[in-house]
C-alpha cells in the first residue's frame, strides 16, 4: 500500500492544481493525506478548503491540526488510512461474493470476523509512506513539530507487523523551484532522519502540485528498485490501492 503523507501550512501558488496532482496519485494507487499545521490562525479559509479538496481527491484524510497535535496526528491518519485502502479491497472482494450490501448483508457474527480480517491486515500488510514537506518560509517555525512527528511515525511503523518503509522529501526543491526534492530514501530504520533538517533550506514559493506530481514519478521509477510495481501481498494483491 502507497501513502503520500502532505504536511502544509497554506496555499498552493506555483504549477499544476494539487487537486488534479492528488487525483492523478490516487490513479496510480497512491493514497494522499494531508495534515494542515496551525499556528495563531495563518491558515485561512482558502488553505483549508484546498487541503480538503486535495485529500478527497487523492482519496485519503485531512487534518487541521496545531503543531502540538501534529505528532499524534499523523500517525492515526496512516493506521486510519491503510485500514479505508484494506475495507474497500475487502468489500469487493465480498460484492463479488454477495452482490450489493457486502459487510452490511453478513450477519453479526461474520460482521466481526471480517473486521478482525482487517484490523489484523492493517498490521501486517506491506505499506510505504512518502512524507511530503512544505519548506516555504511560512512553516519554519514548524520544523521542530514536523521533526518530532516524523520521528514518533518511524517508531510507530517500526511497531507494525508487516513491513514499513517511509521516505521524505521537500518542497521547493530550490529557493525559486516549482518541484521536490528527496531528503531521505525508502528505509525502515531511524538512521538519517536526523540528518535530514539541519540542511533544509526553508523558503521561497508553495508548488504543491508539481511536488505531489514529482513524489508519484519517484514512486513509478519502480521504488528505487526496492521492489516491483507488480509485487503483491497475498490474496489482497488484486485489489489493495
Amino acid at each position: 500500500m502507497k501513502q503520500i503523507l502532505l504536511i502544509t501550512d497554506g496555499c498552493s501558488n506555483v504549477g499544476i492544481s494539487p487537486v488534479v496532482a492528488a487525483a492523478h496519485a490516487k490513479s496510480e494507487g497512491i493514497n494522499v493525506n494531508v495534515v494542515g499545521v496551525l499556528d495563531h490562525g495563518d491558515v485561512g479559509e482558502l488553505g483549508a478548503t484546498e487541503i480538503d479538496e486535495i485529500a478527497r481527491a487523492g482519496g485519503g484524510l485531512s487534518r487541521m491540526v496545531n503543531m502540538r497535535q501534529l505528532s499524534h496526528t499523523v500517525q492515526m491518519m496512516t493506521r486510519k488510512t491503510v485500514l479505508q485502502t484494506i475495507q474497500v479491497a475487502v468489500q469487493k472482494e465480498l460484492k463479488q461474493v454477495l452482490g450489493n450490501g457486502a459487510i452490511e448483508a453478513l450477519p453479526p457474527e461474520k460482521r466481526g470476523e471480517v473486521v478482525r480480517v482487517i484490523d489484523e491486515l492493517g498490521e501486517t500488510s506491506a505499506l510505504q509512506v512518502a512524507l511530503l514537506i512544505d519548506a516555504s518560509a511560512s512553516m519554519k517555525p514548524k520544523l521542530a513539530a514536523v521533526e518530532e512527528a516524523i520521528h514518533d511515525l518511524m517508531l510507530s511503523l517500526q511497531a507494525r507487523q508487516g513491513r514499513s518503509e517511509i521516505s521524505v522529501f521537500h518542497f521547493p526543491g530550490s529557493k525559486h523551484g516549482d518541484d521536490c526534492k528527496m531528503d531521505l530514501a525508502w528505509t525502515s530504520h531511524l538512521n538519517g532522519i536526523q540528518s535530514i533538517f539541519p540542511k533544509l533550506q526553508m523558503g521561497g514559493t508553495t508548488p504543491t502540485g508539481p511536488a505531489i506530481m514529482g513524489v508519484v514519478d519517484y514512486y513509478r521509477q519502480g521504488d528505487y528498485g526496492r521492489k516491483s510495481r507488480h509485487e503483491t501481498d497475498g490474496m489482497m494483491g488484486d485489489y489493495v490501492v
